[in-house]
């Protein structure tokens, strides 16, 4: 068999032909995918309506193969048409959110834990998630007077700014936060994380030590935070946990005793995930690998 196979290169190549072609429209296949998904980010808070227009010009394909690629997320729900030849969000989106809510282990786990810690600590209490490497506000209690400005569900913030961002890197593997430092030294230093690879790992084995970390105004001016991480079945960082408010409602003497119900929320939320599906939930694979 080898020696049949060396004696005919040019066969060799010929089987190497399909291969590359198959290769080839994979490729084209999935960057179709991705252009086509890119769509729902256009839809934003500010933009919560788009127009076909918008979407074609978006895409910047022929209008052919951009009418086919709304008409694919129309079908799916992701995409809503309304008047005058506009487009929404779908209702296919709220339709998973409810299954998030109803499934997902963090944010049933985290739903008594979050109450309880508002209760104790008398602030308003936030739950986040990774999400590829930024985080992600998942369920939050609200106690009245809070900040309008707090994080809240379906937000998003970098990984450098807030407590509850930067209680996740000391506890991301060495090999990540290598990847991590060399793709956001700038914004590490800006955060006050460190300016040598050697100052970033002293600087997040001090706050792993401590358990927490304590933010005043980094993300909105006036609002303070407190978080500790949260880790599933398998012991690795999943997000975090922890109290936000204004500054000026935050009590000096009452601050160790607030550090102390965050951290025993963390543990708290961390065993209840060990303990009923954990497993399921685990930091995104991307996490730290993209440049900023």
């Amino acid at each position: 068999m080898i020696e049949r196979a060396s004696k005919h290169p040019v066969a060799q190549k010929q089987d190497a032909s399909p291969a590359r072609k198959a290769g080839k429209k994979a490729n084209d296949e999935q960057n179709s995918l991705a252009r086509m998904l890119a769509l729902l980010d256009l839809f934003t808070a500010a933009a919560p309506t788009r127009s076909a227009t918008d979407l074609v010009n978006y895409l910047g394909t022929s209008r052919s193969t951009s009418y086919r690629y709304i008409k694919a997320l129309h079908d799916a729900g992701l995409i809503e048409a309304v008047a005058s030849g506009n487009y929404v969000l779908g209702p296919r989106i709220v339709e998973f959110d409810r299954q998030i809510r109803m499934t997902d282990p963090l944010y049933k786990s985290g739903g008594k834990v979050l109450a309880l810690l508002s209760g104790k600590t008398g602030h308003s209490a936030l739950l986040c998630a990774l999400y590829s490497d930024s985080l992600m506000c998942i369920r939050d209690v609200r106690v009245e007077g809070s900040p309008g400005n707090l994080f809240s569900r379906g937000q998003r913030r970098p990984l450098f700014s807030g407590a509850a961002s930067k209680i996740i890197l000391p506890y991301v593997p060495v090999h990540r936060l290598r990847s991590i430092f060399k793709n956001h030294q700038r914004s590490i230093a800006l955060a006050g994380l460190g300016t040598s690879w050697q100052g970033f790992k002293d600087n997040l084995a001090a706050m792993r030590k401590d358990g927490f970390t304590v933010s005043h105004g980094e993300f909105n001016t006036g609002v303070f935070g407190i978080s500790a991480p949260v880790l599933n079945a398998e012991g690795m960082v999943v997000g975090s946990i922890g109290i936000a408010g204004a500054e000026e409602l935050l009590e000096g003497a009452r601050l160790p005793h607030l550090c102390d119900a965050v951290k025993e929320a963390g543990q708290e939320l961390s065993d209840a995930l060990a303990l009923s599906g954990g497993e399921r939930v685990r930091p995104p694979r991307a996490f730290g690998s993209t440049a900023g």
